[in-house]
């Protein structure tokens, strides 16, 4: 395993369902910017706040309202970077053989979950496909993932759920776009540790407000 890219398995933690373990895992993340990216941990300040006081089920409430219920966004990047595209699927074929070669235990989530690919990084052997992995897939869906969480965005998403749903679950003024700054946090550290100069072309133009939409309009 390449210690290198150590700090990837504890940001995995943090994009994993909450529990106590996962908040001890974000406070070694905390001791671990402070030292490595003094910059990047001041992003991350709101959250290891948020973390530290927050209730189990009021975090459960707030991890699930923004990535799997009327959610802001997706953790699945290849469903951020191609919808329902036939190119997700050969996306997670191709994945689900770099996890098992890695032996990176993929546990309930899919192949293209992004705690799961922060898992992969530090085990992978072949640095000309990990770094592809990063530049071509992660970096371009953490854009659009935190493109998601600006206001109009949000509204917008909102605004579809009610038409589908009648009602919308709350969402919390003060911390209902907390995980925000970790997302931004994870995509400067790889930016950074991968020189990353953004293409001319991008990859795709799916967002995960125009996915919704039209799963929506199709039923």
């Amino acid at each position: 395993m390449n210690s290198t890219f150590e700090i990837y398995k504890l940001f995995a933690s943090v994009f994993t369902y909450p529990n106590e373990e996962v908040r001890s895992k974000i406070d070694e993340l905390h001791n671990l910017l402070d030292k490595s990216y003094p910059d990047v941990s001041e992003v991350m300040n709101d959250f290891f706040e948020f973390t530290k006081t927050v209730s189990k089920w009021k975090w459960e409430e707030l991890f699930t309202r923004t990535f799997d219920v009327q959610a802001i966004t997706t953790l699945d990047i290849g469903y951020v970077l191609f919808g329902d595209d036939y190119k997700r699927g050969e996306l997670l074929v191709n994945l689900n053989k770099e996890h098992q070669e890695a032996g990176n235990d993929c546990g309930n989530e899919l192949a293209d979950n992004l705690a799961n690919l922060l898992r992969l990084i530090p085990r992978m052997q072949n640095a000309e496909i990990r770094n592809e992995l990063v530049e071509i897939i992660i970096i371009p869906a953490l854009d659009k993932i935190i493109s998601e969480f600006n206001a109009e965005s949000v509204n917008m998403k909102n605004k579809i759920y009610k038409r589908q749903h009648k009602t919308i679950i709350d969402q919390s003024e003060d911390y209902g776009r907390i995980y925000l700054k970790p997302l931004t946090a994870i995509n400067e550290i790889l930016k950074k540790d991968f020189n990353y100069i953004k293409p001319n072309n991008e990859l795709s133009s799916n967002s995960f407000t125009k996915s919704i939409k039209t799963e929506i309009e199709i039923d």
